[in-house]
């Protein structure tokens, strides 16, 4: 039987106890993002500096046929819509970086949209900088030359040497292969799943997704659209916000958590490593909720417990 995607990955009981925090930063690194849609109201962002050179301040309205801006907006809809929204966000409370990477009408849509390697390394750095705790990265590289491909490497180690958690979609081209993105050690790269709870068949798959990745709801996923109506897009891409906007959660439940010990406890929650496959098993939101509460009590004269954030 089908689910809904926030129940497909038991996100539903720890979006009942906690909308985010402030502090807590999710960069979107994505296109522009319609940033007046109403079912952003009351919603903490800032359109970081290097935004103002690929597409505008980042808080322009979607035109027509403008698919990179409807697919950060889309993205961010996900992470950051209101509670009350039709499609409610995961984590409103959280504060949203916005760093568009794409021109108006730059292609987008359906499929992840291909960034130059330099101008995402570039976004990553700029939002490490200005105080993310987890990056979105729901686009694909364009293939990049050697020094382009040091460059994106660098800026990755960047965000890993300062304890930002950087989630990446695996891809749409149902292909056996890694990326700059998702071999990189530090990052967590995302397949979609569909409603059933399957992997679907779009997904690009390697060892390194396989074991350092994790699933999340791409199927017919609905989000913000540019307007009124809201957009309905498959993929990785859509998959990508529900893991970024759980470790969100997460560490604004337990702020005294690690980086690597919320990772840990969403790519393999409870466990001490996962049998070698190229397919990843599907988040379990609440299993890693659990997973870092009941480290926190077995802790030696533990007296904290989850910030219960609402």
């Amino acid at each position: 039987m089908a689910a809904a995607p926030c129940d497909l990955v038991r996100l539903t009981p720890l979006m009942a106890r906690s909308a985010g925090r402030p502090g807590i930063a999710v960069a979107v690194i994505d296109g522009a993002v319609a940033l007046g849609h109403p079912d952003f109201a009351g919603q903490r962002r800032i359109a970081l500096p290097g935004a103002a050179r690929p597409g505008g301040d980042g808080a322009r309205s979607c035109g027509t046929g403008d698919a990179s801006c409807l697919h950060g907006t889309f993205v961010a809809g996900v992470l950051g819509a209101r509670r009350s929204s039709a499609a409610p966000g995961i984590c409103p409370r959280c504060t949203l970086l916005v760093r568009p990477i794409f021109a108006a009408g730059a292609p987008g849509g359906r499929e992840a949209p291909a960034a130059r390697a330099e101008e995402l390394a570039a976004a990553v750095v700029e939002a490490v900088d200005a105080g993310a705790r987890v990056l979105n990265l729901s686009v694909a590289p364009a293939q990049p030359s050697g020094s382009a491909h040091r460059v994106l490497e660098g800026a990755l180690d960047h965000a890993a040497s300062r304890g930002v958690i950087t989630v990446v979609a695996a891809g749409n081209q149902g292909a056996l292969g890694t990326t700059v993105l998702t071999r990189h050690p530090w990052t967590v790269p995302v397949v979609a799943y569909d409603a059933r709870g399957r992997p679907m068949a779009l997904s690009n798959l390697s060892g390194s997704i396989g074991t350092r990745g994790i699933g999340a709801p791409g199927e017919s996923i609905v989000s913000l659209g540019g307007g009124a109506r809201p957009l309905v897009l498959t993929g990785t891409s859509a998959a990508t916000p529900f893991v970024a906007g759980t470790v969100a959660l997460l560490l604004s439940e337990f702020p005294d958590a690690s980086a690597a010990e919320v990772r840990a406890a969403v790519v393999h929650p409870g466990r001490a490593g996962r049998p070698r496959t190229v397919v990843p098993p599907l988040l379990d939101a609440w299993a890693a909720y659990t997973t870092l509460l009941a480290a926190r009590r077995r802790a030696p004269g533990a007296t904290r417990t989850a910030g219960g954030s609402r």
